[in-house]
């Protein structure tokens, strides 16, 4: 399931095999002809790594029921590979050369004959064919039926404290099938399921920030309150709006005119076209036009308990105003998920694919690298893949647990976020101060400490760590092409000598102490419902953010796609068109006072005062120059129009 923007997945870690293996899956290339699978292919990794055999509890009833998804690699697998990085990389003789979604599925997709003959050696097996799309065909059945068909046992085994079904070795097809199978997902049934990435108050009851508040950064100084790092510190502020947000990033007089950005999520906000509107009159946005947002779900919501669907309402509101904010005349989509499952959010990320619905897709939400399994990435990177020949770039929060070493006891990256074909993205804490004039940014990484009882002193200043932007070095992913002669060795290599994916690619606001306003419509404590503003953060705010800037940056060239945008952003590296974002640009360290109703509502239960130290992100650390917090860092005067054909 993808949910909340603090994030959790179901199992993989296949130490230093595993980059390899997912090379392979993603090109849609079983890893071995094995010889106790006589004229079959292995789908490598599709026997997760906590399915060992000390944590084999036996097999699993035959009669059990089975859902599964079995990928169809398609006629060119690792030609679609080659062709989706020969048209983004500005330095190929192919760049910009994209394909219609149709031109992409006649030359990538399936035929015919191999959805035939898949279909046919799954139903010989005794599965049942529950739908046939583009990209897979779903069955139900039961273990003995899925056992034949893949060439596998399936035990239940130990994960954590719970007992899942998983696969005793790597599932297998017959070679007669020729490479058409990518992968299959769901013989494992440990949950895999997403979180939305941000800093979100449950929408289910009305959330306010209490005041003082600063209207710039800086713009109201806490005088009454102990000093910070030696100084009187201000006071957080009350929510960026659009106006801040463009003037900081660059956007000059550019709109997004004519650009279309997707937003994915779980489910939808039942209000969502009355909370943007009423936003955006009350923040000097440009109004809605008839046609500008609009949405596609689907017809029914599942797991709406399990995955707190309400939860995900805020989450689509954040999204749709902050792209609003910074690209006024940008076209929003909103394509909506069944529910928090992968499976789920792939649809919706195919449904963007197939219909190519828009040039620029915003995702705010993730879980973390080892909840990830193989098939599931192989899975997820085709998609890219098949949207990257058509020009449409995704955009990944990287999350808000920094290096995730708090939240998992681990450290490590969060998915998809870490895969090569995306495009991570990092959080800063963001000062605009008097005249919307951009001061400087810090990497988030927060730290918090309470005023004490006398109001004389901050408790244990400065804290213990509470939220940052996610980051660090993949262990599962190899190091993609872009990334060598940026990302220093240290972070590159710090998992293998081969070199690993480091993540994030580039970064926006996202502290919640520098945040941004959002209106959404809430539920009152005392009952009813009403339109309610708050400051929110979170990568879940830094990844709509750069959407936008993207949008303004495709207008720039004129409309032409801009598609995944790494290469182009990593070659960019080291010039002005970008903020070099560290941990304490004034030198002196860098805090903010905050005033919170205890009840998250009003002051009958009390106020808490509290003192919050910027760029504390956990080990990760905001230097000069590509760093794992910021990536290569944030765009400045000049970024968007670094894009202009020429």
């Amino acid at each position: 399931m993808r949910s909340n923007r603090a994030t959790v997945r179901a199992g993989v870690s296949m130490a230093a095999t595993l980059p390899m293996l997912a090379g392979a899956l993603a090109l849609g290339i079983p890893a071995a002809h094995a010889a106790d699978h006589p004229l079959r292919d292995i789908l490598a990794g599709t026997k997760p790594a906590w399915a060992t055999t000390k944590a084999d509890k036996g097999t699993t009833s035959d009669s059990a029921p089975v859902s599964a998804r079995v990928y169809l690699a398609g006629r060119d697998a690792s030609g679609l590979a080659a062709y989706a990085r020969a048209v983004s990389d500005p330095g190929s003789a192919s760049y910009g050369e994209y394909l219609s979604a149709k031109q992409a599925q006649a030359r990538f997709g399936a035929t015919r004959a191999q959805v035939a003959a898949v279909r046919a050696w799954l139903t010989s097996a005794g599965l049942k064919v529950a739908s046939v799309t583009p990209h897979y065909i779903a069955v139900t059945g039961d273990v003995a039926a899925a056992e034949k068909a893949f060439g596998t046992q399936l035990h239940n085994f130990a994960k954590g404290a719970h007992t899942y079904r998983a696969p005793a070795r790597s599932a297998s097809v017959p070679q007669s099938l020729n490479g058409a199978v990518l992968t299959v997902t769901g013989l494992d049934n440990a949950p895999h399921k997403a979180d939305h990435q941000d800093q979100l108050p449950p929408p289910e009851t009305v959330f306010r920030n209490a005041g003082p508040f600063s209207s710039s950064y800086g713009s109201n100084i806490a005088s009454t309150l102990p000093d910070a790092y030696g100084t009187k510190i201000p006071y957080a502020v009350k929510g960026y709006t659009g106006k801040q947000l463009r003037a900081a990033y660059g956007a000059g007089t550019h709109t997004g005119k004519g650009v279309r950005v997707a937003i994915t999520d779980a489910y939808a906000s039942p209000t969502i076209a009355y909370d943007a509107a009423t936003y955006a009159k009350k923040h000097g946005d440009a109004a809605y036009t008839s046609g500008q947002l609009n949405q596609v779900l689907p017809k029914h919501y599942v797991h709406t308990k399990e995955c707190s669907a309400a939860g995900w309402y805020g989450e689509e509101t954040l999204d749709v105003e902050a792209v609003h904010a910074v690209a006024p005349a940008a076209h929003i989509t909103y394509v909506g998920a069944a529910s928090c499952y992968d499976d789920d959010l792939l649809d919706s990320l195919s449904k963007i694919v197939d219909k190519h619905l828009a040039d620029i897709v915003s995702n705010s939400w993730g879980d973390i690298e080892a909840n990830q399994t193989p098939d599931l990435a192989a899975a997820y990177d085709q998609v890219f893949q098949l949207g990257a020949v058509q020009g449409i770039g995704f955009y990944f929060s990287s999350g808000d647990n920094g290096d995730e070493v708090a939240n998992t006891g681990t450290k490590q990256v969060d998915t998809p976020a870490n895969s090569a074909w995306v495009t991570a993205v990092g959080g800063t804490s963001l000062a605009v101060g008097k005249d919307d004039t951009y001061l400087w940014e810090t990497g988030w990484g927060t730290e918090k400490a309470l005023l004490s009882s006398d109001g004389k002193s901050w408790v244990d200043f400065p804290g213990a760590f509470t939220s940052g932007a996610g980051g660090g070095t993949s262990r599962t992913v190899a190091e993609p092409y872009y990334q060598k002669g940026v990302v220093p060795d240290s972070l590159a290599k710090a998992n293998s000598a081969a070199g690993n994916r480091v993540v994030p690619d580039i970064s926006a606001i996202a502290d919640p102490n520098t945040g941004f306003l959002v209106g959404q419509t809430q539920t009152l404590p005392e009952g009813g419902q009403a339109y309610s503003e708050y400051r929110i953060g979170g990568t879940s705010l830094a990844s709509p953010v750069i959407a936008a800037v993207q949008a303004l940056a495709q207008e720039a060239r004129g409309g032409k796609p801009i598609g995944f945008a790494n290469p182009q952003i990593y070659a960019k590296y080291g010039s002005k068109v970008y903020h070099d974002v560290t941990d304490n640009p004034t030198g002196s360290g860098l805090a903010v006072a905050r005033v919170d109703f205890v009840n998250g509502y009003d002051a009958t239960g009390g106020l808490a005062t509290s003192v919050r130290s910027l760029g504390k992100d956990s080990s990760l650390k905001a230097v000069k120059g590509y760093d794992d917090v910021t990536g290569v860092g944030t765009p400045a005067n000049g970024y968007v129009e670094s894009y202009r054909r020429r």
